[in-house]
């Protein structure tokens, strides 16, 4: 058998010769041959269709395909235009102008050719146009993912593909672009391909191409760029919204420059002193001089379209986006931050502030301020944005997470409402140790800080403690210690369940928090927090937050439309028992004084504030039934405020002045608005919150009373527990009043079953400061008295007398005249007495024997059945009884 030769050039005797060899001994004859060389035929045939498909498809496609030459000529394009929720204001036109000024290749540095090429196609120099593995990999995702949304383009096709071709994502687009790509690198040099790139490709902020990105974000020539500042650059044409300097992802940014600069260091375009020096250059941006409205609100919103639908589209499709933002509101949050920023730099070193507003409603976002001035310089002068920075005006805050004091607490109250605890519920304000390290976690009155890595044992923000309050005490007055105890009881899971069930989305890693997450210890967004306040607002409804009502493309198509998504999260009684405790005045007063900053005249308000340790952030989230609000107050670099910055002082102030005066404008612009499509507006008469149902629970401890009450039946005789012997006479009822934690009394997951939790393990944790708070000299002997333990040994089944009666016997004829009752009676102690009756009526006494009693039947007795009894009495007031019928006939019938 000969040897046949293989497609890649040399022989082998390989899967062909194989076939052969087994066709031929397996089957002889002329006939199978023949069949043989037709399937060789037809095989040879199919081969050659699809050589001619594929040069068909080719042809297809190219001639309709545009001139490469068509490169120099930019396309035109229509701007994105986004307004505020009634469609009326423009509130940013996403491109507007585009700026641009080409240059000569010789004058873009080369240090920026090197880092686009590194982070865009390193490649570059050494295809055809298209990157094949790039492209194989991209198809392979894309298959995955049902839809193209991954890369793989090389410079020319990004290039092609933004001056030529549309935006659209399709597979037909892609095969145009491959082949133009091919034909530009026919036509251009390489040189020539990356000098129309850098001079295109947008870099945000309205900015196309290398000169005008330089001029926007440094203030100077492309030419005069350093390394750091090139590379920086070259960090933006993949998401220019996203990494914008001017935008809330600044970190971000930093960590791809210096991900370029490590690439132009291994590729050999700078050395290890050129990488370490670009690394610490200190980056100055200039100002933004071109101002629009709702700055965070709007870089928020093009973050979402840009990631929807890809920055190239939104650059290019002149999308109307109508939002959901409440002009008048956002003007009034713009200029009240602003104002509340400036008295709280001098009173408490605050830098900044943000305020979020919801209609929990509805869950639409309207108004956003992410910063106190969007448009100003980062202060202190000279600093270093995303890192010593007291302000930073592009970071939205609103998004950012912080640690949210004890504003994070009604989660905590609520998961503990909804097991079965109330607001009347008790639990002690006294120094407690939470840790189980009792060997080296003492209690009360000892300096253990240097155990603070295992020991936790959380204080008041004024170090005082107050003894037994209710919840509603402890919430109202923002105190520690008890909130501690209550996540305890509700569970640090079962919590965070509830967080995340109402929007908050950063207690990710739950094996990060413990106790002290009541206290602030998990970082949340202010704008998922203000969300999850509005399911409170909103009687346990959940609107998630949106900031679009429609988005329609150029020819009116709406691609997007706001729904509304209502999902039940709680049950209307807890959010009500939330909103009642934290619209509580009454109870706030001793702690935040009558009439504070959480109070506004005429307008029911339900808030709580929160302060991180050390002050470096302070919180106040609240709402009425129509508008939620939230607030934070702080640094931006996480420094120091003043000791003292409250979020009752620094951030309050700026949540009570914006509702007040959303109310006031909303009513004044009632009238003229009342017709316009979209327009948010607030009750007239600001809404009560609807009261929760009452409660009344089956423990002294859960209804208010830290001292329960526990009632005994004691044997007035012999002062012992009286037993089911006792007479009645002879039993006095005493009340004996217990003082103990909660978990004394109760199962913390069943609290209102019939079990208890002596046997938790925090229980002694939580009794021995109790102990001691009892041992105090106005306390002792009023709580705690033992009870008694022992039964009543006096009226006892073998201490009671005994009675028999032998005359008359039992239904015995009498008739008439006298009766005679006689009876033999015995007692341990001795017979006291022997009571005679008749149909219950006392009719003799015998104190000493016989005991016999001879009765004159009345006249008018009726004739039938009587009862007689016989009553002993012993002399420890034991009794006996005994009773017979007799059967009366008159004798003269």
């Amino acid at each position: 058998m000969p040897k046949i030769t293989s497609y890649r050039g040399g022989s082998q005797t390989g899967l062909w010769t194989k076939i052969k060899l087994f066709w031929f001994r397996k089957k002889s004859g002329v006939k199978h041959k023949k069949t043989l060389k037709r399937v060789l035929v037809f095989l040879a045939g199919a081969f050659a269709v699809f050589l001619i498909g594929i040069v068909g498809i080719f042809a297809y496609f190219v001639k309709d395909l545009p001139n490469a030459d068509a490169l120099n000529k930019r396309k035109v394009v229509e701007s994105t235009k986004i307004y505020d929720r009634t469609g009326t204001i423009l509130l940013y036109d996403v491109h507007g102008e585009e700026k641009r000024t080409l240059i000569p290749f010789e004058e873009i540095p080369q240090q920026l050719k090197d880092a686009t090429i590194v982070i865009e196609d390193d490649n570059f120099y050494h295809h055809a146009g298209i990157d094949f593995k790039g492209i194989v990999r991209a198809f392979l995702a894309n298959l995955q993912g049902k839809k193209i949304s991954q890369g793989g383009s090389t410079i020319t096709q990004q290039l092609v593909k933004s001056t030529i071709l549309s935006p659209e994502k399709t597979y037909t687009r892609k095969i145009k672009e491959a082949i133009l790509s091919i034909e530009t690198e026919i036509k251009y040099t390489k040189e020539e391909i990356l000098n129309l790139y850098l001079n295109q490709i947008p870099y945000g902020s309205n900015a196309y191409g290398v000169e005008a990105a330089s001029q926007t974000f440094f203030n100077k020539r492309a030419k005069e760029l350093t390394i750091a500042e090139s590379a920086l650059l070259a960090a933006l044409p993949q998401a220019p919204s996203y990494h914008s300097p001017y935008g809330s992802h600044l970190s971000e940014l930093k960590n791809r420059q210096e991900y370029i600069l490590e690439r132009m260091f291994k590729f050999g375009y700078i050395t290890q002193i050129q990488l370490d020096q670009a690394k610490t250059e200190e980056l100055k941006f200039s100002s933004v001089k071109n101002k629009f409205g709702a700055p965070h609100f709007i870089m928020y919103i093009k973050e979402h379209l840009e990631e929807k639908y890809g920055k190239d589209y939104i650059e290019q499709a002149g999308l109307k986006v109508y939002t959901t933002l409440d002009w008048d509101l956002q003007q009034l949050a713009e200029k009240i931050v602003a104002d509340g920023v400036a008295k709280n730099i001098k009173s408490y070193n605050a830098n900044n502030a943000a305020l979020i507003s919801i209609d929990p409603k509805t869950g639409q976002i309207l108004a956003m301020v992410g910063s106190k001035d969007y448009f100003a310089e980062p202060s202190p002068k000279g600093c270093t944005p995303g890192k010593n920075c007291l302000f930073e005006p592009n970071v939205n805050v609103t998004i950012r997470p912080r640690q949210p004091g004890s504003s994070f607490k009604p989660y905590a109250y609520a998961t503990a409402f909804k097991k079965g605890f109330t607001p009347n519920t008790i639990v002690f304000d006294l120094p407690t140790e939470f840790s189980l390290y009792t060997d080296i976690c003492p209690l009360v009155g000892i300096d253990y800080s240097n155990k603070n890595d295992l020991c936790y044992h959380p204080k008041n923000y004024d170090g005082k403690f107050r003894g037994p309050l209710t919840l509603r005490q402890a919430i109202s007055q923002s105190l520690n210690v008890p909130s501690v105890k209550v996540l305890y009881l509700a569970g640090v899971n079962e919590s965070i369940n509830t967080a995340q069930d109402m929007g908050i989305e950063t207690l990710k890693d739950r094996s990060r928090y413990g106790l002290s997450l009541v206290l602030g210890g998990g970082e949340v967004k202010l704008l998922e927090h203000a969300a999850a306040f509005s399911v409170f607002a909103n009687e346990g409804i959940k609107n998630p937050a949106t900031a679009i009502l429609k988005i329609e493309d150029s020819k009116g198509k709406i691609l997007e439309e706001y729904k509304q998504k209502e999902i039940k999260t709680m049950e209307p009684q807890i959010a009500r028992l939330i909103s009642s405790v934290l619209s509580d005045e009454e109870n706030r007063a001793p702690i935040f004084g009558s009439k504070s900053r959480l109070y506004i005249e005429g307008i029911p308000v339900a808030a709580k504030t929160g302060t991180t340790q050390e002050y470096r952030d302070g919180w106040t989230m609240g709402y009425t039934p129509s508008l939620t609000v939230g607030v934070w107050a702080g640094n931006n670099n996480n420094t120091q405020m003043k000791p003292g910055s409250d979020g009752v002082y620094v951030a309050a102030p700026i949540w009570n002045e914006f509702i007040k005066q959303a109310y006031a404008k909303k009513q004044e612009t009632r009238s003229k608005n009342k017709e316009t499509k979209n327009y948010f507006n607030l009750p007239e008469t600001p809404e009560e919150f609807n009261p929760p149902d009452p409660i009344v629970a089956n423990k002294d401890v859960l209804n208010g009373n830290f001292a329960t009450e526990i009632k005994v039946k004691i044997d007035k005789v012999s002062g012992k527990l009286a037993t089911e012997m006792t007479p009645p006479n002879l039993i006095e009822e005493r009340s004996y009043f217990q003082v103990h934690s909660i978990l004394y009394f109760l199962d913390k997951d069943d609290p209102m079953g019939e079990g208890n939790g002596r046997n938790d393990p925090q229980l002694n944790n939580w009794e021995q400061p109790i102990m001691e708070w009892l041992s105090s000299p106005e306390r002792v002997g009023l709580y705690n008295q033992p009870l008694p333990q022992e039964y009543d040994t006096t009226h006892t089944a073998e201490n009671q007398p005994t009675i028999y009666i032998y005359s008359p016997y039992d239904n015995q004829y009498i008739g008439g005249g006298v009766l005679k009752i006689e009876a033999e009676a015995n007692a341990r102690p001795g017979v006291e007495k022997v009571e005679f009756f008749l149909d219950d009526e006392l009719i003799g006494i015998r104190y000493s024997r016989p005991y016999s009693l001879s009765f004159e039947m009345p006249s008018h007795a009726e004739e039938g059945e009587h009862a007689v009894e016989v009553r002993v009495f012993d002399a420890l007031g034991n009794f006996n009884s005994k009773k017979i019928k007799i059967n009366l006939f008159n004798l003269n019938n």
